[in-house]
């Protein structure tokens, strides 16, 4: 760690006067870093992961290397149209949460800042807007974004559009599914077919359309059985292994690199051993970074965290025949999307179904969604008899967390539910 703060040091102290400097600087570490998990990977993590470990930074360093084959997103925004375009999606969160791995993240975010972005906005989306507007992130050729859930992601992207030229465009989800609904969010796709035909030079193949939707579908199969299997298991991973999940369940999701890693993961999880240790349920994102957390999760089956939500947000099969119909439902039912009802009852099915004995819900600072709903999925873990504990803090920024106060709430909340499982 002492080395990676450093580096991130240096890499500050250059991006002020010479951003392209800074910018092969982080090529370099995460050049090192994938040469490092080839040569030695780490000994307790799975098969499976080092392979989601090592395609998670190849694709970072990918969307950064040559940012003309990629395409700026959110989580939600339809990756499987993209992709029949040659265009790899990386998303505004992931690009600012490695930025947080090689600990620039205030340097970025003060960047922001400093240019009149308000200090309230989410720290992702302050470092996304201080990478772009400080020439360390290369422009792609396109953003997609959706206006689900996070009222930020339209004014972020709109903004790098006026100050990069970055053509930014925005699918408008209404809140409920209905018959209007449907055909216009299909409308927006066909629209956004014909910009990339435009941006790209290429055209549409809805043939490979519908197989990118038939791999995503076996993808989901495989998490799903994963998820039963391991409900007993103790599978070594991290905080950092679980948010790159995000990869495979949306990024690349419909891509034979996620097909290929969730095969192996539902098939690895096979050869580890049993636990009687609590299951906990994580919702919300995950500040990885963070002492006590890591202490706790990191490798340790005395209390398993075994999925976040947002890695279940859609678990319906997809319609092949009819792919833009789909994906159109796909966003217009995510658990995301709409009242805040409906993912309350999703993690409820979710937390039943995976035998879950605590959830952990954790309040991303700048993030209204989150800390709006919390107290009714509180109400609704009380229903069901299931403890919760409401973190807050910061996914991104470290000056935003603090340990201290993490650390006496979560292992009171951890004593607890030892109490509940001797009684």
């Amino acid at each position: 760690m002492d080395y990676v703060k450093a580096y991130g040091e240096l890499i500050k102290k250059t991006a002020g006067s010479h951003p392209l400097a800074a910018r092969r600087m982080i090529y370099a570490g995460l050049i090192e870093e994938l040469i490092r998990m080839k040569i030695a990977p780490k000994k307790e993590m799975p098969q499976a992961l080092r392979m989601l470990n090592y395609q998670s930074v190849r694709k970072v360093y990918q969307a950064i290397r040559h940012p003309e084959n990629s395409c700026w997103t959110n989580i939600f925004a339809p990756v499987e149209i993209m992709q029949c375009f040659g265009l790899d999606c990386v998303s505004m969160e992931c690009l600012s949460s490695f930025m947080s791995g090689f600990m620039i993240e205030d340097h970025l975010i003060d960047t922001a800042e400093s240019e009149g972005i308000a200090s309230t906005l989410c720290s992702y989306h302050k470092g996304f807007i201080g990478g772009v507007d400080s020439g360390i992130f290369p422009p792609a050729p396109l953003s997609v974004t959706t206006s689900m859930v996070c009222d930020g992601n339209i004014n972020t992207f709109r903004h790098v559009q006026q100050t990069k030229g970055v053509p930014s465009f925005v699918i408008d989800v209404p809140n409920e599914n209905s018959a209007y609904a449907m055909e216009y969010v299909t409308g927006q796709l066909k629209d956004l077919i014909s910009v990339l035909e435009d941006v790209t030079g290429k055209k549409m193949d809805m043939a490979q359309l519908r197989r990118r939707l038939k791999m995503e579908n076996a993808s989901k199969q495989c998490y799903l059985e994963f998820l039963k299997e391991e409900k007993h298991r103790f599978y070594p991973k991290t905080l950092t292994l679980e948010l790159y999940l995000l990869f495979v369940t949306h990024l690349d999701i419909g891509s034979e690199d996620s097909l290929r890693f969730l095969r192996l993961l539902k098939e690895d999880v096979k050869k580890y051993p049993t636990r009687t240790g609590p299951n906990i349920f994580w919702v919300h994102l995950m500040p990885y970074y963070q002492q006590t957390l890591q202490k706790y999760f990191n490798y340790k089956d005395d209390y398993y965290i075994q999925a976040i939500d947002m890695n279940l947000d859609y678990t319906e099969m997809l319609d092949t025949e009819h792919p833009l119909e789909a994906l159109a439902r796909k966003m217009l039912d995510n658990i995301y999307n709409g009242p805040y009802s409906r993912k309350v009852e999703k993690i409820a099915q979710l937390v039943k179904e995976l035998e879950s004995d605590a959830v952990i819900h954790f309040c991303h600072w700048g993030c209204k969604q989150s800390v709006g709903g919390v107290m009714l999925l509180r109400e609704k873990m009380q229903e069901m008899g299931i403890p919760m504990l409401v973190l807050d803090g910061d996914g991104m920024d470290r000056r935003n967390s603090h340990d201290g106060q993490i650390r006496t709430r979560l292992e009171a909340f951890l004593e607890m539910i030892d109490q509940m499982e001797e009684a």
